[in-house]
């Protein structure tokens, strides 16, 4: 592990190759920035690529925060096989020819699983039934059920139709936090009575994080930390910010409430200078710290 010339602090976009684990990727950062202190806003499964939000130092505390946004993927399904996984891991379990099927065919099934729907995710999610994740007892041999909840569907849409046996769709999502684009790809299938699974899935956007430009998660520098997003900064891209001046930020930092000005709403990123004091919530003309930064979020 390289020496680090500071304690790094921030936020890292990295492009997560196919092939290794959410985990794997915060190791190698970890690695290239000399610190264990890394954390991710919400994990891919191995098969998947595309973007991780990484927290880095004090800026792991920025990730409460970032792992709730709305996101968007492009992915490939096929029709005429579902599978045990509800992606291209699993076992045959059953399908039909989808010979028959045409791109029209997709419009009104896709329709149906846009806007505010109940869905039920894949048994091989990391959801926890009785204390346990669910793709583990899946994986013991047990029959999961998993109860269907609410998520929203802003966008389903095919970009690209591949007809055969095992129709190709190439699709376009964007979704809400805790969307399961196998279950999409699942759903898909049986509405059109012939199954459905995933073979490829990309996360591209984290509410306003794009993975254009992030660098690969197998391929970081040893100079990493100059690819660090700053915590005001990355602060500033998710919430409304609130200026301090320096009492403010003093009473903030030390955990205590302070007066809120006009026009600060909600949750609010509190900054002082180019320095970010934390996270606060204001309420009436009283602003309460939710999540501090005692000593880092300097630029």
């Amino acid at each position: 592990m390289p020496a680090a010339a500071s304690n790094p602090d921030g936020i890292l976009l990295v492009d997560k190759p196919q092939g290794i684990t959410s985990h794997t990727a915060v190791s190698r950062a970890r690695r290239a920035l000399g610190t264990r202190k890394v954390g991710h806003a919400g994990t891919l499964d191995p098969m998947a690529t595309g973007l991780l939000i990484l927290g880095v130092g004090p800026s792991t505390r920025l990730l409460t925060h970032i792992v709730g946004l709305d996101k968007t993927y492009t992915a490939t399904i096929v029709l005429g096989a579902s599978t045990s996984t509800d992606d291209a891991e699993g076992d045959v379990t059953g399908g039909a020819d989808a010979s028959h099927v045409s791109g029209d065919d997709l419009v009104a099934p896709m329709r149906a699983l846009t806007g505010d729907i109940e869905q039920v995710p894949s048994s091989v999610s990391a959801i926890k039934v009785d204390g346990e994740r669910a793709y583990a007892r899946v994986r013991a041999g047990e029959q999961v059920e998993l109860a269907a909840r609410p998520v929203t569907v802003a966008r389903f849409e095919a970009l690209a139709f591949r007809p055969g046996p095992r129709a190709e769709v190439d699709v376009v999502v964007d979704c809400s936090s805790g969307t399961y684009i196998r279950a999409l790809a699942r759903d898909l299938g049986a509405a059109l009575g012939v199954g459905g699974h995933l073979s490829a899935l990309r996360r591209t956007r984290i509410g306003p994080f794009e993975v254009d430009s992030a660098p690969l998660a197998d391929a970081l520098p040893d100079e990493a930390e100059r690819l660090l997003l700053p915590p005001a900064r990355a602060a500033a891209r998710i919430l409304p910010v609130a200026r301090l001046d320096d009492e403010r930020a003093a009473n903030l930092a030390n955990g205590r409430r302070t007066i809120a000005l006009e026009g600060e709403a909600g949750i609010v990123a509190a900054v002082h200078g180019e320095r970010l004091v934390g996270i606060a919530r204001v309420e009436g003309r009283r602003m309460l710290p939710v999540t501090n930064f005692p000593t880092g979020g300097a630029p």
